[in-house]
């Protein structure tokens, strides 16, 4: 908490010794810690060393709910957000307690597979109430997180075509996705359901779409608020289906344990984590399958994708989405009340692996166990690789795909550590990358380019468009602010790789690409990722300055905040003379 309070410029730290700083808050409070300055602007506090310093020098060991007391009496959080914060935090610390609990080594964690090692990282390193999961009871947090490991099954329900529509990829219509997801006998069991609740009411069962529902969406959303649907039998309940599903990180997407083969199924979970509530729009529901088939034609006819990267794009590909008949339709209502319910249908990773091949998400690198062994250093022994090597592998297997998805075709995800997937061979060397969740992220050029030409028209609608700036942005706020900024210290304390040398092989494997690929010259100016400085983005200082926050019409509105750029450590400055040059 401090760590990025400090690197967003809500707390300016002052030296008070060696390896010793000292952030005032107020004229009544600093806190004094041990930690030293990382590249890009970024922070490494040491645990146990921050005391909250008093007006009169007496110390103290700080807490971060005293810390946010201080924060509110600077006036740099509003008494309400203060207060609502209070519950993120303990509820973050409380499942952080829980993770911390379990003390799993990270050899254990190691030989895990895919959808179980998700069930054991620590949540998003940037924003430090990260576990906030506002809605959730006491029972829901044993039941439904992800560190709780707990299998769930999901209840289907069939609502009514006035009110729900389905979207698919070619092939992949209403009948085929539940023939797919639910098997032959539960299916006809279901519709044997359905038939006999709509007997005598004028409707078929032909009239319905069918979808899950999160448990917790049923409970607390979906009965009390669309109780006059279900009353008159637009909105059915068909019962459990089968199959147990562990959730991933992001909450309300899950992996099926018993069928790995059938589709990751992500739902409309109306809780605030993160910043936001995670509905699902109707506009992604509409432009998932079609951008999945132009994001795979794309890379399907590009070698350099499918042949050298072998990059892995999880497709998404079927949708269902659900118009609440009335919330949907009060002007400028805030977005979480018009994304209630809604199922989207994603291709498992694990199923487009190679055999020995094993994917962990990016987050997982920076995990660190009970006994202060990081799984990097874990992947890197196992590989027998050198820790420069291995890190060679793993820029190797991650940035020329996301760069020639930039530069060549103007198109930019947000590869982030829960979204950017790392796929190792049989001996833990990284050797491709996977990305899911591209769709919802995926942003485009403002202005149209010949790439562009084959678009469909309903993705064309709706996905994101932006300058170039925001585009590179994304890139280097995701994986290089939002991920990079934490890996480079950890490789340096762990596998003794100097964080400017970490650096340096990251720039070289950008380098590289852009020697390969001299035409694209024009390109590389536009999305500048060697450039000497990226904008500097405040996920906490926007979550705690931002009354409202949680209330917001569209989901996306931003915040400026007033910050100063990050020094870009991939930025070289131009020699100046020939000794420079040399």
């Amino acid at each position: 908490m401090l760590a990025e309070l400090c690197f967003e410029y809500a707390l300016r730290p002052e030296p008070g010794g060696p390896g010793i700083w000292r952030a005032p808050v107020h004229p009544g409070a600093a806190y004094v810690f041990e930690g030293r300055r990382t590249t890009m602007d970024g922070w490494r506090v040491h645990p146990g060393t921050v005391e909250r310093e008093a007006a009169d020098g007496t110390r103290t060991a700080a807490a971060p709910f005293t810390l946010l007391r201080d924060l509110g009496a600077a006036g740099i959080v509003s008494p309400d957000v203060e207060a609502f914060t209070v519950g993120e935090l303990t509820a973050t610390l409380s499942g952080d307690a829980r993770l911390a609990s379990s003390r799993t080594s990270s050899a254990a964690l190691a030989a895990l597979p895919h959808a179980e090692l998700e069930g054991h990282q620590t949540g998003h390193p940037w924003i430090f109430a990260n576990k906030g999961r506002v809605g959730f009871s006491a029972r829901d947090r044993a039941l439904f997180p992800p560190e709780a490991r707990r299998p769930a099954r999901m209840p289907w329900i069939a609502v009514h075509r006035s009110l729900a529509e389905h979207h698919g990829v070619p092939g992949l219509d209403q009948e085929t996705l539940r023939a797919r997801e639910l098997g032959p006998e539960l299916t006809s069991a279901f519709t044997a359901r359905l038939d006999r609740t709509l007997r005598g009411s004028g409707t078929e069962a032909t009239e319905f779409v069918w979808l899950p529902v999160h448990p917790w969406q049923w409970d607390e959303v979906v009965v009390p608020l669309f109780a006059a649907e279900i009353s008159h039998r637009l909105v059915v309940p068909l019962g459990e289906a089968a199959d147990d599903y562990l959730p991933q990180q992001s909450i309300r997407t899950f992996t099926n344990l018993d069928r790995p083969d059938r589709l990751n199924v992500k739902l409309s979970l109306a809780i605030l984590n993160t910043m936001v509530y995670r509905g699902i729009p109707t506009e992604l529901c509409r432009a998932a399958p079609a951008s999945t088939g132009w994001v795979h034609a794309l890379r399907d006819r590009d070698p350099f994708l499918s042949e050298r990267c072998r990059v892995v794009l999880p497709g998404e590909v079927a949708a269902v989405a659900v118009r609440h008949p009335v919330l949907e339709d009060i002007p400028d209502a805030p977005y979480r009340h018009r994304q209630l319910l809604g199922a989207l249908w994603r291709e498992p990773v694990t199923e487009q692996l190679d055999p020995g091949e094993r994917a962990r998400t990016l987050a997982a690198l920076l995990h660190v166990d009970g006994e202060g062994r990081a799984l990097v250093s874990e992947l890197v022994e196992r590989s027998g690789l050198g820790a420069e090597e291995w890190l060679r592998a793993l820029f190797a297997a991650l940035l020329p795909p996301i760069l020639h998805l930039l530069y060549r075709y103007g198109l930019a995800f947000n590869p982030h550590g829960e979204n950017a997937i790392v796929v190792h061979d049989g001996n833990d060397r990284p050797v491709r990358l996977a990305v899911k969740d591209f769709v919802d992220d995926m942003k485009l050029l403002d202005t149209d380019l010949p790439e562009y030409a084959d678009l469909p028209e309903e993705t064309l609608g709706v996905l994101m468009r932006f300058d170039a700036r925001e585009l590179t942005s994304s890139v280097a706020k995701s994986l290089f602010v939002g991920h990079f900024r934490y890996l480079a210290p950890l490789v340096q304390e762990h596998l003794d790789v100097p964080e400017a040398r970490f650096w340096d092989l990251v720039r070289a494997e950008v380098t590289r690409y852009q020697e390969e690929f001299p035409e694209l010259a024009a390109r590389f100016a536009v999305f500048d990722l060697l450039a000497p400085e990226y904008e500097r983005v405040c996920l906490n200082r926007e979550r705690l300055l931002g009354d409202g926050y949680h209330d917001r019409a569209e989901r996306d509105a931003e915040f400026h905040l007033d910050a100063p750029p990050i020094p870009n450590p991939l930025h070289r400055a131009p020699a100046t003379s020939p000794e420079e040059a040399r």
